[in-house]
């Protein structure tokens, strides 16, 4: 977490739709790193072209989390459409299918993805003493204020 450290209480402005986007990988065989290390390297191009193109492409942010076994990529997006027409562009597609290939017979390594559509007004969030960190990265980041002090409020808000 770098960045700019915002004194007290801060919300997201949630009068726009999103879609939050987890994806990752799990390795299940930490000794076979010839058949897991090539998925784990697809994604740094992939996350560098989402940030060159955010606009274009409808992508807000992501965040990344490394366990012992499992990652998971928090991404945010507009539209689940934009999430969908991403999946089909050149670099993305490229590594799918070469991720296919190498899963063949392969047990070592395993990915997921989940994609959650919600409406305005159907999350929240606070962050007390952060700097710009999910969320708050992806959106509008406002100082908590009158009306937007409860989880309840925040959540009603729009």
């Amino acid at each position: 977490m770098a960045g700019q450290i915002y004194q007290g209480r801060y919300t997201v402005d949630n009068d726009k739709d999103l879609v939050v986007f987890l994806i990752g990988m799990r390795i299940n065989k930490r000794w076979a790193i010839h058949r897991w290390l090539p998925v784990f390297l697809a994604m740094p191009g992939m996350i560098t072209e989402l940030y060159r193109n955010k606009e274009q492409l409808g992508f807000l942010s992501t965040e990344s989390y490394f366990g012992l076994r499992t990652t998971v990529m928090i991404q945010y997006w507009k539209t689940a459409d934009d999430v969908l027409a991403y999946a089909k562009m050149e670099k993305h597609l490229k590594a799918w299918q070469s991720f296919n290939q190498k899963l063949k017979g392969n047990d070592a390594v395993a990915v997921y993805h989940e994609m959650y559509q919600i409406k305005a007004g159907q999350y929240e969030a606070v962050y007390a003493n952060m700097p710009k960190y999910g969320l708050a990265q992806a959106l509008k980041h406002i100082p908590v204020g009158r009306g937007s002090n409860t989880s309840r409020e925040r959540l009603n808000s729009v």
